[in-house]
């Protein structure tokens, strides 16, 4: 396993994530089994992974319990943590968001379920329109006083609101988001021209959910074929909807530079994340640990010049796109 630091802290990751929204039950693409979950997290632990990213509001903490379960017994000082706040939590008042009230409720079921004393990376889920930012960034900074949070970070955004949150953080004094965490793969790019550039800017890290675009570009798709079974595209609109001409290109040229590497689509399109100098760890979702596996070797794949702008050629960046503006 290789190893990096987040951002510009002192915190080092591998240089893959553990992303653990299949670890848990209501879906029909999770995986429904917790044993299972825990044999795939032990096995993560074992290749060298020590960076796990949950949420509260997976599974409504399922995922954050079979995670704790899991990682019982072994070296916290080792293992970087992360999880988030924002979504729904419950019926009625003060369930959601990022009021002061709400976080401060949330990270207590947090930590019990993961069974700690601290996080080590705590996001926000998304941004909060009807909370100021000052009230949320305050209680965050409050939870880095009292030693239950170490890092804070956040989740898909627009730029502007990210951008705000950064110069509210920098004016008042409170700590400042040292991570993000954006939609970012071969073919969901949109972040190039939002959020990416003023990580650049700000010497923020940056942990892409789903590099594998949903299974597109782990080649679980075919242009003419009907969609698999138990697959998440049978249920997910928005997984369908990458089901484009463009990112067919893509995913062909991701399948002719596997072949010529003996390597997988899937390890093909983790390792050009991988060669992003803004990239830290892309959170990769397996439900299987030979998938594990398969993706942890991604780490050994080398693309040259020519395949990377190959890979990149049919899409062109550009927000706001339907549906994430």
């Amino acid at each position: 396993m290789e190893y990096t630091r987040l951002g510009d802290t002192g915190l080092e990751v591998s240089r893959l994530c553990l992303g653990c929204l299949n670890f848990g039950s209501g879906q029909e693409w999770m995986m429904n089994d917790r044993d299972g979950s825990i044999d795939v997290i032990e096995r993560a632990l074992e290749l060298g992974i020590n960076f796990f990213d949950t949420a509260n509001a997976y599974s409504q903490g399922e995922s954050e319990s079979i995670l704790g379960e899991a990682i019982d017994g072994h070296d916290r000082e080792e293992l970087v943590l992360a999880t988030k706040v924002y979504f729904g939590m419950g019926d009625g008042p003060n369930k959601q968001g990022l009021s002061r009230k709400h976080i401060l409720d949330q990270v207590e079921g947090s930590l019990d379920r993961l069974g700690t004393d601290y996080i080590d990376l705590y996001q926000i889920h998304r941004w909060d329109e009807n909370t100021p930012i000052e009230e949320t960034l305050s209680a965050l900074d409050h939870l880095i006083d009292e030693g239950k949070v170490r890092h804070i970070g956040a989740s898909t955004m627009a730029g502007w609101q990210f951008s705000k949150a950064l110069y509210t953080a920098d004016i008042e004094g409170y700590e400042r988001f040292s991570c993000l965490q954006p939609e970012y793969n071969l073919v969901d790019r949109h972040e190039e021209a939002n959020l990416l550039p003023i990580c650049r800017e700000e010497s923020i890290g940056v942990i892409p959910w789903s590099p594998l675009a949903g299974g597109f570009l782990a080649d679980k798709y075919n242009r003419d074929s009907t969609v698999p079974e138990d697959s998440r595209a049978e249920t997910d609109e928005y997984t369908q909807r990458r089901f484009t001409e463009e990112n067919w290109q893509v995913l062909d040229e991701v399948r002719a530079i596997a072949e010529t590497k003996d390597s997988t689509p899937a390890q093909v399109s983790l390792a050009w994340l991988l060669h992003k100098e803004l990239v830290d760890a892309p959170i990769t979702g397996p439900r299987r640990i030979d998938h594990l596996e398969e993706n942890v070797e991604a780490l050994d794949i080398e693309l040259t010049d020519d395949e990377l702008s190959r890979l990149e050629e049919p899409i062109f960046p550009q927000w706001p796109v339907e549906g994430k503006d």
